[in-house]
């Protein structure tokens, strides 16, 4: 094996002949030389080494017209117009295709064959310069994220614009570079170097584990974070609608699916709002409140009211995109409000126990499941989690109907989603503060057991959030 670096335009870019065509956007290169023209053409064609290239340029320009060439290739690589790739020799004497990659193995001379081990992919926008091999020993970063993208084993650090795509042979580095390691070829190293997935330092200043800005990350909590924050380390920002072409927008209302309902009482805005407290005498009082007044439970009415004010459906209307959208008393980004709340109740004056749905259009509660193992799990948890001494009177489970928000946006989908639970975190907790009645905030849930009791898809609609809510007991007025 013999791998060598080389480069071709990236996906989506070619040569004319004339200009640069970006996709369908033409950009015009001035003064170009005719030997810089067919190292273009070759660019355009497929993947070239320095060597290949810089013979294109003498053979028309001489060896003075090097330098312009560097200058240009160099121009390339800074827009991101160009990719890398490590190329090795072998002796298979046929042409193929890998399937993993689609890269061809071209015939060489002598029957040699040259086949893509390597590719160093842009996925977000930077510059594809290369960064050279390390000098001694290398490892990669226990921040690099190895996954399958389009059937091609691809590794990409969080935050990186650039991302390095492995073929079957070369996927046995991944093992190699768990340690520090001298075993690897300079050529990969380069590309990998490149996209940020070596660790920095070395054996005897490995600063992944010993200075705190890098050993205070989680591996998924860094990689969550910089692809939902760093716009230029991902394509799909914003709202680029990615199942749209595959799947209806999924309706503002959820079908019914409770076993039986009941009616919620409307409470009369006018006279709470003339009772109520100030916004200022609110947010003073309120905290977390881990004790419910046991002999004295939450009403019917009172449930009733904080769901009203919380987060009823004021009105629905329809995007520009056809998707239906909601307006309730907190925010949601696109108005897409894909958040359901299922109270779970344990002791409720009026309404009986088990689990339930409530429905923000119709004001009203769906029971979707009698107490049982499944319904106790959820609250054992619940009542562990927030320290109580009694089982919580209603456990306010906080769903997401994740195709609401993933089927317009991508990159932020599912930040979307958090940034909401914790809107109505704040608006229940005012809310519930203003009525005198007791709430605590849960910081962690378990999914698997919700979808148990409920029977819903947790890959459709899997709980976010949860909340225990009950009557404030009477030390704590």
């Amino acid at each position: 094996m013999n791998p060598t670096i080389v480069s071709r335009f990236r996906r989506g870019v070619s040569f004319t002949g004339e200009h640069l065509d970006l996709g369908g956007a033409p950009v015009q290169l001035k003064a170009l030389t005719p030997g810089q023209g067919a190292a273009l053409k070759l660019l355009s064609d497929g993947d070239r080494d320095d060597t290949e290239l810089a013979a294109a340029v003498t053979a028309l320009d001489g060896e003075t017209g090097l330098l312009r060439w560097h200058m240009l290739f160099r121009g390339l690589n800074s827009s991101g117009l160009v990719e890398h790739a490590v190329r090795t020799d072998s002796t298979d004497s046929t042409d193929s295709t890998d399937s993993t990659t689609g890269d061809t193995h071209e015939a060489g001379h002598d029957g040699d064959t040259r086949e893509i081990t390597a590719r160093l992919r842009l996925v977000g926008r930077g510059t594809t310069l290369l960064a050279p091999a390390p000098a001694g020993p290398a490892r990669l970063s226990r921040f690099a994220e190895a996954r399958v993208v389009d059937g091609t084993l691809t590794l990409q650090a969080p935050g990186r614009h650039l991302a390095v795509e492995l073929a079957p042979r070369a996927a046995g580095l991944l093992g190699e570079l768990a340690g520090w390691s001298t075993g690897v070829p300079a050529p990969i190293l380069r590309l990998l170097a490149t996209a940020g997935l070596l660790a920095p330092g070395g054996p005897e200043d490995d600063i992944e584990t010993t200075e705190r800005s890098h050993a205070q990350w989680n591996p998924g909590d860094l990689a969550f974070h910089a692809r939902t924050r760093t716009p230029a380390s991902a394509s799909g920002y914003g709202g680029t609608h990615p199942l749209g072409d595959r799947f209806p927008p999924e309706p503002v209302s959820p079908p019914p699916a409770g076993i039986r309902t009941v009616a919620l009482p409307v409470p009369d805005l006018e006279r709470i709002a003339a009772a109520d407290p100030s916004l200022t005498e609110v947010l003073e009082r309120r905290r977390s409140i881990r004790a419910h007044d046991m002999e004295s439970p939450i009403t019917l009415d009172q449930l009733g009211e904080l769901l009203y004010r919380s987060l009823r459906r004021r009105g629905t209307m329809t995007g520009s995109d056809g998707q239906e959208l909601a307006d309730r008393p907190y925010p949601s980004g696109g108005a897409v409000h894909e958040l359901e709340v299922y109270p779970l109740v344990t002791a409720c004056e009026g309404v009986p126990a088990g689990l339930w749905h409530y429905a923000t259009d119709r004001h009203e509660l769906e029971l979707v499941a009698e107490p049982g193992k499944a319904t106790a799990a959820l609250v054992s948890e619940a009542r562990g989690a927030a320290m109580l001494e009694a089982d919580p009177q209603v456990v306010l489970l906080v769903a997401a109907r994740f195709g609401r928000v993933m089927w317009k946006y991508e990159t932020v989908a599912y930040p979307l989603v958090l940034k909401h639970v914790g809107v109505l975190y704040q608006t229940l907790y005012l809310v519930a503060t203003a009525m005198n009645l007791a709430v605590c905030g849960l910081g962690g849930g378990d999914t698997a057991a919700f979808a148990t009791a409920s029977g819903r898809d947790p890959l459709l609609e899997g709980t976010v959030g949860e909340l225990v809510l009950g009557s404030r007991p009477p030390l704590e007025g």
